[in-house]
């Protein structure tokens, strides 16, 4: 099983650290982001497809063409422009089933695995501040209804932590371009569940990665798990 992972934004909400570092390798608990989210995927992905793009070297550097035991292939996004735009520059690659991932949050393994066991799912997060997030709205059966960014008066309190079980299906509906250029992968999964469903599966652990002091509430967390 292939896993696609986002790694090639600037990272700008993390500044300083990620002024000379890509996101993907700032430390968190002694090691690269990075190491926390490959260690943690199922052993059934044996293959990575790394979107890169801002100081992209380092982290070819850091992974190689074998990471963790796991084949690596690379990616190159010249221009952020969304991570529909990213995900589609992978179409080519992709062979089956596959996860899709951001490089910026640490999600439980249990949970990662739970979600691969779904034909097509996705992951997400009870919060108490969904005004803060992307929030997704069951259908009555459990799967994905629509997705709502960052509501004033939320329909739910799943917030979609990012990471999702997909197949060469998503690929029928090309990203939108949104007012601000940029394109989403929601609009593409939004569009392809009528015909597809998708299992919202709600995980245990997510410790998002987004400002210098998140940093910190993620080390206190795994500190509790060693």
């Amino acid at each position: 099983m292939q896993c696609v992972i986002l790694a090639a934004g600037k990272g700008t909400r993390l500044r300083p650290l990620t002024e000379s570092c890509p996101k993907p390798l700032v430390m968190v608990a002694g090691k690269p982001l990075l190491d926390h989210i490959v260690e943690r995927l199922p052993s059934s992905v044996d293959e990575l497809i790394i979107v890169t793009g801002y100081l992209e070297e380092q982290i070819r550097a850091h992974c190689g063409e074998e990471y963790m035991g796991r084949k690596v292939t690379y990616v190159h996004q010249e221009e952020q422009k969304g991570t529909g735009h990213a995900l589609w520059l992978c179409k080519d690659l992709i062979k089956g089933r596959f996860l899709y991932m951001f490089a910026d949050d640490i999600h439980g393994k249990e949970d990662l695995a739970r979600a691969i066991s779904y034909t097509r799912s996705m992951l997400a997060y009870q919060t108490n501040t969904p005004e803060r997030f992307g929030i997704v709205v069951r259908n009555p059966d459990g799967t994905v209804g629509e997705f709502v960014e960052k509501p004033t008066h939320a329909p739910s309190n799943l917030a979609s932590t990012g990471v999702f079980v997909l197949d060469k299906h998503i690929f029928e509906y090309a990203p939108t371009i949104e007012t601000n250029g940029e394109l989403y992968h929601t609009n593409m999964i939004q569009a392809s569940v009528e015909k597809y469903p998708m299992a919202v599966v709600e995980q245990n652990l997510w410790l998002p990665i987004g400002y210098p002091e998140d940093i910190q509430k993620a080390e206190a967390v795994l500190a509790t798990q060693n």
